[in-house]
């Protein structure tokens, strides 16, 4: 009896980590071959509705509501890109021209200070160690302004890579395009095709994965839309308290930048304290960490219990399960694979698959 547990334990770690390495795999390299015709079906179901409103309000065929809408929301998209493009590009090209003299006129005129200071100290103690301060002293303020030289050329370059790949972004833009038109048209006769491909139990299953996976993407969306307010409100507060000017404006830019993975509120704020340490404005830099410290309790603590509490989950797993999908799969995985999580622990509650024991 005890075997043939053994045997059944066995098995099923092998099913499942088949299916586990099977769907890594798609996500991590065949995602990005797919990925026109998944965002061209994802956008004709998410205009399914408009489409249907066109249609039976305003009495519009069914064909031409589908290319209506399809055209007005590349036409809305497009704009809005554009104009957030063009915003920053513009703001990076003159950070980037202004990088050497902001170097010359705050950075080095700090760093002299500094060592100035460190080997004023060290001078009436050593000699020898005042020196040899001041060799290590002259050979970092020579690489920080290598660097800041460097910025540009690594800029162009980055220019350059970005133009090489322009003809597939936009091959795949077409593709897109095309592709949204086409499903957008006939969404229900392709649909229904592949759901004739399916068993009753197939269809079931699909059925269930299909409105729990949307409403748990709705839950998502929803918590972290509510952990980058508390950010943005936690930032507003700090930033006033200590005196930033626009405090508003720039906790709101930090807060959207801190739901990317590995940079975070701490991608700025950091660089930031550290400049103004440089500086010599250590109020200023003591005060900032102070905040991100705050900032990043609070959320360490918020984030796991808001979307694992939305998703059925412990903390511990969530938390997990955000960090390993972000190593492995970025945004993504970030995303990703609390819902997978969450997705088997419905499916096992329900009868479909037996993965978990219940408590």
């Amino acid at each position: 009896m005890d075997t043939e547990k053994r045997r059944s334990f066995l098995i099923n770690i092998a099913y499942f980590a088949v299916i586990f390495l099977l769907v890594f795999l798609l996500f991590r390299y065949g995602l990005s071959m797919i990925s026109p015709f998944v965002v061209a079906f994802i956008i004709a179901f998410i205009l399914k509705r408009p489409i249907l409103f066109l249609h039976e309000k305003l009495r519009i065929p069914a064909k031409l509501s589908a290319v209506a809408a399809v055209i007005l929301f590349y036409e809305t998209v497009g704009a809005l890109l554009t104009l957030l493009g063009v915003k920053v590009v513009t703001w990076v090209i003159a950070l980037v021209e202004e990088l050497p003299a902001l170097y010359e006129m705050y950075v080095l005129p700090a760093f002299m200070d500094v060592f100035g200071k460190i080997e004023a100290v060290f001078m009436d103690m050593d000699p020898q160690i005042a020196i040899y301060l001041d060799h290590i002293g002259t050979n970092i303020i020579s690489s920080t302004g290598d660097l800041i030289s460097g910025i540009s050329v690594k800029v162009i370059g980055l220019s350059t890579s970005v133009a090489a790949s322009i003809p597939g972004l936009f091959i795949k833009l077409v593709l897109m395009l095309i592709s949204t038109f086409f499903i957008a048209i006939d969404y229900d006769r392709l649909t229904g095709f592949c759901l004739l491909q399916m068993g009753k139990k197939t269809k079931e299953v699909f059925f269930q994965i299909k409105e729990y996976v949307a409403g748990t993407l709705w839950v998502c969306i929803r918590s972290y839309a509510l952990i980058m307010s508390i950010t943005f409100v936690e930032l507003s507060i700090g930033f006033s308290i200590i005196g930033i000017k626009r405090a508003v404006l720039v906790a709101l830019c930090i807060s959207i930048f801190d739901i990317l993975p590995v940079l975070g509120t701490g991608g700025i704020m950091l660089p930031w304290a550290v400049i103004a340490a440089i500086q010599g404005n250590y109020r200023l830099a003591i005060s900032l960490l102070v905040v991100y410290i705050v900032v990043t309790v609070v959320r360490n603590i918020l984030e796991p219990k808001i979307v694992g509490s939305q998703l059925g989950l412990h903390p511990v797993v969530t938390l997990c399960s955000m960090f390993v999908g972000a190593q492995l799969l970025g945004v993504v995985g970030l995303f990703g694979f609390p819902i997978g999580l969450s997705l088997l622990r419905h499916l096992n509650d329900h009868g479909v698959i037996r993965v978990f024991r219940s408590v």
